[in-house]
């Protein structure tokens, strides 16, 4: 289970800060810099975001004004780096790229860290989930699988050599069964297990946040 754990861990690295310049050819000639960087401030961008847009504006001839990029940008960062928006990033499993102020990050990284850790066991949760329902349709298909072969095997006519393969068949899809049984086993002691996590948590870190 801790395997299971520490995978939703690793997927929360979903990066906020990753992905090519978002502007076409009308942003960058309508050139508004400072709603450009206000934007990008408030989605915890780095300044390196600005070169971005300056090479994908390059192509059209348009230079980013950059004194009002990183003004607007210092307002829309405050918008960002606040405990209640640290929470949510941290929640959303979006990474911190250490935008904000040793000041706000004493705020703002605490709540992070406890939007991350409720992130981590929603995500040890869903993933069980998943690993669960997969386990319960693979056992139907191969029951249904199972069905196909068993009456295919009562049909007249069949060679002895024809039934021998069937029944080989027949004998691998009730192994089959038995392996997806056995696994939902496992799904189903590994959403018990995560769903207690997920309260022990959320009990303990929701109620600062109003998260229950």
């Amino acid at each position: 289970m801790k395997l299971l754990i520490a995978a939703a861990v690793a997927a929360t690295g979903i990066a906020l800060l990753s992905g090519c310049a978002t502007m076409n050819e009308d942003q960058c000639r309508v050139g508004d810099w400072g709603g450009q960087g206000w934007r990008d401030g408030a989605e915890g961008r780095q300044t390196s975001r600005l070169d971005d847009h300056a090479k994908a504006c390059a192509k059209y001839g348009v230079v980013p004004n950059m004194t009002a990029y990183l003004s607007a940008r210092e307002d829309g960062l405050r918008t960002y780096c606040t405990w209640e928006n640290g929470f949510r990033q941290g929640r959303l499993g979006n990474s911190y790229g250490g935008v904000c102020s040793s000041a706000e990050e004493t705020d703002f990284l605490p709540a992070y860290q406890d939007g991350r850790q409720i992130h981590a066991v929603e995500q040890a949760v869903s993933s069980a989930e998943t690993a669960l329902n997969s386990a319960v349709s693979r056992i139907a298909d191969r029951e249904d699988k199972l069905e196909a072969k068993q009456r295919e095997l009562r049909q007249d006519g069949l060679t002895d050599e024809q039934r021998q393969r069937i029944r080989e068949r027949i004998r691998e899809v009730r192994g089959e069964i038995q392996d997806a049984r056995r696994d939902a086993r496992q799904a189903e002691d590994d959403l018990r297990y995560a769903e207690a996590e997920a309260r022990a948590v959320i009990s303990t870190l929701g109620g600062r946040y109003g998260v229950w």
